[in-house]
C-alpha cells in the first residue's frame, strides 16, 4: 500500500507551530494569594568553614560555617539549600566538625556551648555547656573510635580547659583544667599509634607548654615546659604528626618545635632566608604532613619541613592564590589544591604531597570577573568510573559568592554575598518606547525562534526535563511583571543593593532575578592589607523619563580604612548596566552623609558629606551645582547624634572653609545641643522623616466634620532614650530601675516639642516617621509583653482656619511662611497597645501621591514581615466609639494590636 501523502502532516505542524507562537503566557493569583511572597530567595553569607559528606549512599552535601553566624547544608550537586540554622549574634560560631557520618557539631561562644545538629533534616540533637576561661581561638578535634571509647569522642579546648564529650549524647567524660598561668591551648593532637592525646599551648609570649593526656581519663601522663628566646606572636600551625611551626611576634623568624620525643627541641628559622623579597604582611597556612604555605597578598610559597633542620622551598606562585586544607587519598599520601588567577580564568592545581612539584590536575576555569579573587578553597575528592580519583573544589570568592569547581567548569554558583548587604536603593526601568538605552531589552530573532520550538515540544509533549525547565522559565521571564520597562503603577524597578564586600548589585522585583553586578575597585583590598568598608548607596542622577539620552545613576560612598579618620571613596555607577562611570579617592574623611532635595542643571542630586574636622564638603563639585547650593545655603539645617557622648548636636554652613582654594568646602557653626545626663539616660534610636516623603493633605477632618492640621515640618526628629541599666537585654534591668523617654525635637532650633516617659519600659527600640506620626517599639517589663507607641503631633496655630467665611475673603494663614524659629503651637494626641512580637526591623509604605493609606512593614524575630494598617495605631481610638466616629472610621479600641495570619517570609 502506498504511504499517505506528507502535506496533511506538514500542515499540521505548521498549524502547531503558529498557534505556539501565538499564545500570550497570561499568569494571575486568587483574591486569597495577595500578600503572599512573590519571589523568595534564601543565602547563607561568606563561607568560612565547609565540611563534605558525600558517601556513596544517600545525598551528596556539603555542610558550611558562614560569616554571618549560619549553619547550612547544601546539595553537592546543584548548590541548593537543604536546610540552615541563623543563630544569634550574641552566640558566635567558631568551629564545625562532623561526628559518625550523621552528627554535625558546631562549637560557639568562645569554646564555651557545644551543638549536635542531625545531618539529613538540621534537628538538634543536644546541646552542652562547657566552662572554659576567656580563649581566642578555640579547637575542636573530632577523635576516631578507639580501643577505649564506645563512641567518637569529641575534644574542644579553650584557654586552658580541655573537654572530652560523648558525641552521641553529649555527656561530658572527662575534664581538664591545666594550672599554668596565662595558658591557651594551640594545638590538639592525637598519637596514631597510642590513646594519648597532645596538647600544646603557649603560657605569657614564649613559654612553651606540652602536655601528654590519656584519652581515656583526661589524666596528665607527662607535662613538658620549655622558654623560647624572643616572644611568639600566638601564631601557630602543625608542621608534621611531631613538629609545629610557631611564628615570633616581630614576624621575622619562624620557630620549628618537635615535642614526640619526650621532651621540646627547637630551631630558629629566618623568614628572609627562604624568600628573599618577602614585603607587606604575610601569614602562615598548615598544607598537609611535611608543607606548610607562606601567603603574601601578592604571592604564596610552599614550604617543605626537612625535619627540623629547616625548610625549603619548594614552589612559589607569583599571583593572588588560595590553598586548601589536605585531602587523605591513599594510607601515606594526601592530596591539596591551589587555585590562583591567570589573566581571565582561574587556575584549579591539584598536588600529592609525597610530591609538590608535581600536578596530578591542572585545570583552567573561566569565571565572572566581577568575583574577585580568590579567598577559600575547600577540596574534595570522587571515584570515577575507572576507580581513578577526581577533584572537585568549593571556592569562596572575594565578593563572598560561592563557587563549585569540577571538570573545568563551575558546576553551581550561589550569590551569598546578598545576605549581607548594607544599603537600598530603588531605580525606576525606562519607558517602553524607542530609543531607550537599556540591554536585552528584547530577544533577538535566533532566540525568539529557539523560544517557539521549545514551546512547540513541549506542546507535543517531546521536551525533556531540561527543557521543560527552560519553558518554565521562558515563561517566568516573558510575564507581564518580569519586564525590562517601567509599568503604568510604576511597581517594576529595579532593587539596587550594596553588600558588605562592596559589589552592588541589580535585582528585578518581578522574580529577583540579578540584572547585573559590580565589584567595586574602589572598596577592593588585600586579604592582609586595610580593608575598604562600603557606608551607603544612594540615588545620583535620576533624568526625567522624557529626556532619554541620559540613564540614571547611583551613588556608592565609602571609607579606605576602618578609623574615623580614613579617606571617603566615591563610585557613581549606571543604574541599568552596571557600568562604573566614575570613581575617586576623596582627600578628606566621611563621618555623616546628607543628601540634599536639590538637583543642578543636569538633574544630579546634591550631596554634602561631612568629615571628622566638622567641615562639610559639596558633590557634584560643578559651578551649577555650587550656584543652586549658594541659594538655598541660608535655609539648610542639619543635625548629628552622638550615641557614645550621649548628645545631639544641630548646625548651620558657613561660606568659608579652613582648606585654601577648595570653593566647595563649608565651615559648619554648632547653633545647639542637648546632653542628656549618662546617670539617667542613654540614646538608643534616632529617626526622621523620608526627604522624598509625599504627602496629600495637611488637613484631617474627624468626624464631627472638625479640622485638624498635620504638623508637617521636616526638621521633626525622634529620639528614644532608655536608662542605663535598661540598655542591655531584655530582664537585665528590674522594672522600678527601667525606663524610657520619648522625644520630638526640633532639629533646626533643638526645641522639644514633646517628651513622654514610659516607667517600666525597655528596648531594643525600633522607630518609624512618617508625615505627623512616630510610632515605636519597646518591651513593658511590668506587663511581660512588648508594647507599640503612636504619636501624632498637630498644628494648633491654623485653628482659626476652619470658618468658610474667612477662606472665601481669604482672610486665612495658609499661605504665611512656616518658619521653625517661631515657636510652634502644637497638640499631641499618644496612645500605646500591647503587641505580641519582637520586632527587628520596621518601615511604612510609600506612594507616588500619598494618597493610599499607610501600611506598618514589622519584620518580626522570626523573619516575618506583618503588614499592619496605620488605622489600628490611631491614638484616637476608645473602647466605645460614637458614632460619628464610627462614621469616620475610627477601630474600637483594644488592648492589643491585631496579626493577619498572611505573613510573607523575608529570610
Amino acid at each position: 500500500m502506498a504511504a499517505p501523502p506528507r502535506r496533511p502532516l506538514l500542515i499540521l505542524l505548521a498549524g502547531l507551530l503558529l498557534v505556539a507562537s501565538l499564545a500570550t503566557l497570561a499568569e494571575a493569583i486568587y483574591e486569597d494569594q495577595v500578600g503572599l511572597a512573590d519571589w523568595h530567595q534564601k543565602y547563607i553569607g561568606k563561607v568560612k568553614q565547609a565540611v563534605y559528606h558525600s558517601q556513596k549512599s544517600g545525598r551528596r552535601r556539603v555542610v558550611v560555617l558562614t560569616e554571618e553566624n549560619v549553619i547550612s547544608s547544601l546539595d553537592l550537586r546543584s548548590g541548593d539549600i537543604f536546610w540552615r540554622h541563623i543563630i544569634d549574634k550574641n552566640d558566635p560560631l567558631d568551629q564545625l566538625s562532623l561526628s559518625f557520618g550523621k552528627y554535625v557539631l558546631t562549637l560557639s561562644s568562645g569554646g564555651t556551648i557545644l551543638r549536635a545538629w542531625n545531618l539529613p533534616d538540621g534537628q538538634m540533637i543536644w546541646e552542652t555547656n562547657l566552662q572554659t576561661s576567656t580563649a581566642s581561638d578555640p579547637q575542636l578535634h573530632v577523635m576516631p573510635n578507639s580501643k577505649v571509647a564506645k563512641d567518637n569522642l569529641v575534644l574542644v579546648s579553650a584557654g586552658r580547659w580541655i573537654y572530652a564529650v560523648s558525641s552521641i549524647d553529649g555527656s561530658i567524660s572527662w575534664e581538664k583544667e591545666f594550672s599554668l598561668d596565662g595558658l591557651e591551648i594551640k594545638q590538639v593532637l592525637q598519637s596514631p599509634e597510642n590513646d594519648i592525646v597532645y596538647a600544646v599551648g603557649i603560657a605569657g609570649s614564649s613559654k612553651l607548654a606540652l602536655y601528654h593526656l590519656s584519652t581515656k581519663t583526661g589524666e596528665v601522663l607527662k607535662d613538658i615546659q620549655e622558654s623560647l628566646p624572643g616572644e611568639l606572636s600566638g601564631e601557630i600551625v602543625l608542621g608534621s604528626d611531631d613538629v609545629l611551626v610557631a611564628l615570633n611576634k616581630a614576624r621575622s623568624s619562624l620557630f620549628l618545635i618537635e615535642f614526640n620525643s619526650g621532651r621540646i627541641s627547637y630551631n630558629k628559622v629566618h623568614v628572609s632566608d627562604l624568600v628573599q623579597d618577602l614585603s607587606g604582611t604575610f601569614k602562615l597556612q598548615s598544607v598537609s604532613n611535611g608543607v606548610i604555605a607562606l601567603q603574601t597578598p601578592s604571592t604564596v610559597s610552599l614550604l617543605k619541613l626537612k625535619d627540623t633542620d629547616g625548610l625549603e622551598v619548594v614552589q612559589r606562585f607569583d599571583q593572588p592564590a588560595a590553598l586548601s586544607d589536605a585531602l587523605t587519598i591513599a594510607e601515606k599520601d594526601e592530596a591539596f589544591a591551589v587555585v590562583r588567577h591567570v589573566g581571565s580564568q582561574i587556575e584549579f592545581i591539584v598536588k600529592f604531597t609525597s610530591d609538590v612539584s608535581g600536578e596530578i590536575i591542572r585545570e583552567k576555569v573561566i569565571i565572572d570577573q566581577h568575583r574577585g579573587n580568590v579567598e577559600k578553597v575547600f577540596l574534595n575528592s570522587y571515584i570515577r568510573t575507572d576507580k581513578s580519583h577526581g577533584f572537585r573544589a568549593l571556592v569562596v570568592m572575594e565578593d563572598h559568592s560561592l563557587l563549585l569547581i569540577q571538570q573545568g567548569e563551575v558546576v553551581w554558583s550561589r550569590e551569598d554575598g546578598l545576605a549581607s548587604i548594607v544599603d537600598v536603593t530603588t531605580s525606576e526601568l525606562p519607558v517602553e518606547k524607542d530609543g531607550v538605552s537599556v540591554a536585552d531589552v528584547e530577544h533577538n530573532l535566533f532566540e525568539w525562534l529557539k523560544g517557539h520550538m521549545l514551546k512547540l515540544k513541549g506542546t507535543l509533549m517531546l521536551a525533556n526535563a531540561d527543557e521543560v525547565a527552560a519553558i518554565q522559565a521562558l515563561r517566568l521571564k516573558s510575564s507581564e511583571k518580569n519586564k525590562m520597562t517601567r509599568d503604568h503603577n510604576g511597581f517594576r524597578k529595579l532593587l539596587i543593593v550594596l553588600t558588605k564586600a562592596g559589589k552592588v548589585i541589580a535585582l528585578h522585583t518581578g522574580d529577583g532575578r540579578i540584572i547585573w553586578s559590580n565589584l567595586l575597585p574602589s572598596l577592593r583590598a588585600s586579604r592582609f592589607g586595610v580593608m575598604p568598608s562600603a557606608l551607603r548607596i544612594y540615588q545620583w542622577q535620576v533624568p526625567h523619563h522624557s529626556v532619554m539620552r541620559e540613564n540614571p545613576s547611583v551613588l556608592v560612598v565609602g571609607k579606605s580604612g576602618a578609623e574615623s579618620s580614613a579617606p571617603g571613596v566615591f563610585s557613581i555607577l549606571d543604574s541599568y548596566s552596571g557600568e562604573e562611570l566614575n570613581a575617586m579617592r576623596l582627600d578628606h574623611s566621611v563621618v555623616q552623609i546628607i543628601p540634599l532635595t536639590l538637583k543642578d542643571l543636569s538633574e544630579q542630586r546634591l550631596h554634602l558629606i561631612v568629615d571628622s574636622n566638622s567641615n562639610a564638603h559639596l558633590y557634584p563639585k560643578s559651578p551649577d551645582a555650587l550656584d543652586v547650593f549658594l541659594n538655598e545655603m541660608p535655609n539648610l539645617y542639619f543635625y548629628s547624634v552622638d550615641i557614645l557622648a550621649n548628645v545631639i548636636r544641630g548646625y548651620s554652613l558657613q561660606k568659608s572653609c579652613d582648606i585654601e582654594g577648595d570653593e566647595y568646602c563649608f565651615s559648619t557653626k554648632e547653633l545647639w545641643s542637648i546632653i542628656f545626663p549618662s546617670d539617667s539616660e542613654r540614646i538608643a534610636i534616632s529617626e526622621t522623616r523620608k526627604m522624598n516623603e509625599v504627602v496629600h493633605t495637611q488637613a484631617k477632618t474627624i468626624g464631627d466634620h472638625d479640622v485638624m492640621y498635620k504638623y508637617l515640618s521636616k526638621n521633626l526628629v525622634f529620639v528614644a532614650t532608655v536608662s542605663p541599666k535598661a540598655a542591655g537585654d531584655i530582664g537585665s534591668a528590674l522594672p522600678e530601675e527601667a525606663s524610657l523617654v520619648a522625644y520630638l525635637i526640633d532639629a533646626v532650633t533643638g526645641r522639644i516639642l514633646h517628651r513622654v516617659t514610659h516607667h517600666g519600659a525597655q528596648g531594643p527600640v525600633h522607630a518609624v516617621l512618617s508625615e505627623n506620626w512616630v510610632v515605636y517599639h519597646y518591651f513593658n517589663l511590668r506587663a511581660h509583653r512588648f508594647e507599640m507607641a503612636v504619636i501624632e503631633i498637630y498644628d494648633q496655630s491654623r485653628a482659626d482656619n476652619k470658618d468658610v467665611m474667612k477662606l472665601i475673603l481669604g482672610k486665612h494663614n495658609l499661605s504665611a511662611p512656616i518658619t521653625s524659629f517661631a515657636r510652634p503651637e502644637v497638640v499631641v494626641k499618644s496612645q500605646s497597645y500591647f503587641f505580641t512580637h519582637s520586632v527587628k526591623a520596621m518601615a511604612v509604605t510609600q506612594t507616588a501621591k500619598g494618597i493610599t493609606s499607610k501600611q506598618l512593614l514589622i519584620g518580626t524575630i522570626s523573619d516575618q514581615v506583618l503588614a499592619l494598617d496605620k488605622r489600628f495605631l490611631d491614638p484616637r481610638r476608645s473602647a466605645n466609639p460614637t458614632q460619628q466616629e464610627k462614621e469616620e472610621g475610627i477601630i474600637p479600641l483594644t488592648d492589643s494590636l491585631p496579626i493577619i495570619p498572611q505573613v510573607l517570609f523575608w529570610s
